[in-house]
């Protein structure tokens, strides 16, 4: 029975509207979807036999049409400074993601994926390397919070949804598992403390907006204009700048949060005096925060980070010009931590550079 899932239903990949659908389906009060979501998302039970506030009848009954799904950690790997903790973890159907755990003095971070893949082929990414394989569900994102609370035995604070592939390709798993883990049922981790990415997808964007919800959104900006963000970002052909420095705009206006333009500085590629004075003439008067980021190497991309000396001058220009910048401290380079590196040297027929 627990390993034939076929006909079932897994009840970690559905929202709540659905799971109490789902019971009512069964014949069952509608005020045990809260029970059993409960012991799904907050608890992170796999067995309908841990539900001990269910009868043994309700519990048969579950077994029978749908099942939990369960972390399963592949490889686990620590920086050397222990603040770092890259987590490969096996799907169901044998593919593998990535997750990131950050030791914060404020809390615990974690980075999820919620592509196996991607197929924007951003540069400066090594999570696109293969194209898109698929799609998580809500439930496979949950899964990789769940497994590392659980392995570390402390409560994660904050999420950031910036691992492999682009959180608003997969739209709706995303906003079914950013719900469930914010609701008093789940973690309960504010929407404040989570942090959505996307490399520019201006429908997504607005889309999100209209949501209502106070999520941090994060634009993987890095390049001040669109020749040089044609390269580095190909759905800037697609989606040009005028087009998502007004969405990004909106989405200020409307959710009423500042806006993050993720910015990673490459040697010799976007790093420039002049790029910097750019970058502030493009963001200018939107109520934004730049992170610059240190490219991680890229191998196969040719991409390096510039100089210490380089990354300081970018952020000098930008602040004299009032744009608030920090420059993100770096988390497990010894360890593949950036996106999609360590699942390309786990798999077979991949680089191993």
């Amino acid at each position: 029975m627990e390993n034939n899932t076929s006909f079932r239903v897994n009840l970690k990949s559905l929202s709540y509207d659905e799971l109490e659908a789902f019971i009512v389906g069964l014949a069952v009060e509608k005020y045990r979807a809260q029970q059993i979501a409960t012991w799904i998302f907050k608890h992170g039970v796999t067995s309908f036999q841990e539900m001990t506030n269910l009868s043994k009848d309700l519990r048969r009954r579950l077994e029978t049409k749908s099942w939990i799904s369960k972390p399963d950690i592949k490889t686990r790997l620590q920086s050397k400074r222990g603040d770092t903790v890259k987590y490969l973890f096996a799907l169901s159907d044998g593919q593998l993601v990535e997750s990131v755990l950050m030791r914060h003095d404020y809390g615990r971070s974690v980075c999820v994926s919620t592509q196996v893949g991607c197929r924007y082929g951003c540069r400066l990414c090594a999570s696109g390397l293969e194209g898109l394989v698929r799609s998580l569900d809500a439930g496979e994102i949950y899964d990789q919070v769940l497994g590392i609370e659980n392995d570390i035995g402390e409560r994660i604070s904050s999420l950031v949804i910036m691992g492999s592939g682009e959180p608003l390709d997969n739209y709706r798993a995303t906003l079914v598992f950013i719900k469930n883990i914010a609701a008093p049922y789940g973690l309960n981790i504010g929407y404040r403390h989570i942090t959505i990415s996307t490399c520019g997808l201006v429908p997504g964007i607005r889309r999100l907006a209209a949501e209502g919800l106070p999520l941090t959104l994060a634009v993987s900006l890095h390049a001040p204009n669109d020749s040089l963000r044609d390269q580095l970002v190909p759905i800037n052909k697609k989606y040009p700048l005028s087009e998502l420095i007004t969405a990004s705009r909106d989405y200020v206006r409307e959710t009423g949060r500042r806006i993050t333009f993720e910015y990673a500085l490459v040697a010799g590629v976007n790093d420039s005096a002049g790029h910097a004075r750019e970058l502030c003439g493009l963001l200018q008067d939107i109520l934004c925060h730049v992170n610059l980021i240190p490219a991680n190497q890229v191998i196969e991309r040719g991409v390096k980070p510039p100089t210490k000396r380089q990354i300081e001058l970018f952020r000098s220009i930008l602040e004299s010009n009032m744009l608030t910048t920090t420059v993100r401290r770096e988390f497990g380079s010894d360890i593949n931590a950036a996106c999609g590196q360590l699942r390309r040297r786990i798999l077979p027929g991949t680089s191993k550079k």
